[in-house]
């Protein structure tokens, strides 16, 4: 299997190519305008003292979500408003999802990278949009597809005018409301695109709560660590200051106060992996 992207620009972080480990780190979704800021301002704080390229990721829209009644996001119009104030004042890139092709260039406007969410991964009109933004596209790994059928993922980029993209693996359904990793897919996505670790989602117990997505976020860490040791060129995860009362995956984001720590480990693990 080729190597078709050898690195992503998101801003002005580069992901692979041999670059550091990046992070891309931010809240489920966007709760309100001064939290939002607030998180960015200390994720990027955390990232700078650990020398860690980083990304700000925060959803405007959480258009799928265990329960109708389920806390979504402020929408397109008012949530890009908010990642824009992020991306200027705060003076970070900014990651956001989108679900509809019609949002793409509204999207592509303030965006650094847009995320096509996994259950989304194989739909070609949503594709080719965000890759006509000119943007970085991230596609998460569906959770029913294996590593190798992501190389349509890619070619369908491509062919739309994409060439700056990013792969992520979030897990693999197993069973019901119950998420695995499979790491031999780090390697083998890592053959078309520059790969990311989804450490909070790969926790996640899909509507295992009923009404919302239950998890396992005390293992967060090791699912983390065990995947750089494998080889990854960024590490997603979604965080929180006050995890459990986070709106959106509260059993999963992980808690800001730890995440210094966390990251100093992950670096490490990184830099032997790299020696190896």
């Amino acid at each position: 299997m080729y190597r078709v992207i050898q690195q992503a620009q998101i801003g002005p972080v580069t992901v692979g190519g041999g670059r550091p480990l990046a992070v891309i780190a931010g809240p489920c979704v966007i709760e309100t305008a001064e939290h939002t800021v607030a998180l960015a301002a200390a994720l990027r704080d955390v990232c700078a003292a650990c020398e860690t390229p980083f990304v700000f990721k925060a959803s405007f829209d959480k258009a799928n979500r265990s329960s109708i009644d389920s806390f979504r996001g402020p929408g397109i119009e008012e949530g890009l408003a908010i990642l824009r104030r992020v991306r200027d004042g705060v003076g970070v890139p900014v990651l956001s999802d989108i679900h509809d092709a019609s949002q793409a260039a509204a999207a592509g406007r303030v965006l650094d990278c847009i995320q096509i969410p996994a259950f989304l991964c194989r739909q070609t009109d949503l594709l080719a949009a965000a890759a006509r933004t000119g943007k970085c596209v991230n596609v998460k790994k569906g959770q029913f597809m294996s590593p190798e059928e992501m190389a349509n993922v890619v070619h369908k980029l491509a062919a739309s005018g994409c060439s700056n993209a990013l792969l992520t693996e979030r897990g693999t359904f197993f069973g019901y409301n119950r998420l695995v990793n499979d790491f031999t897919a780090l390697p083998k996505l890592r053959a078309l695109a520059p790969v990311v670790f989804d450490a909070t989602h790969s926790c996640q117990f899909p509507g295992g709560a009923g009404t919302l997505s239950g998890g396992q976020r005390e293992y967060v860490g090791a699912l983390a660590a065990a995947a750089v040791a494998v080889g990854v060129d960024a590490i997603f995860m979604e965080v929180h200051d006050d995890p459990a009362k986070a709106k959106s995956d509260p059993a999963t984001v992980f808690p800001l106060a730890e995440f210094p720590a966390l990251l100093a480990k992950l670096n490490r693990i990184a830099a032997a992996a790299a020696e190896r």
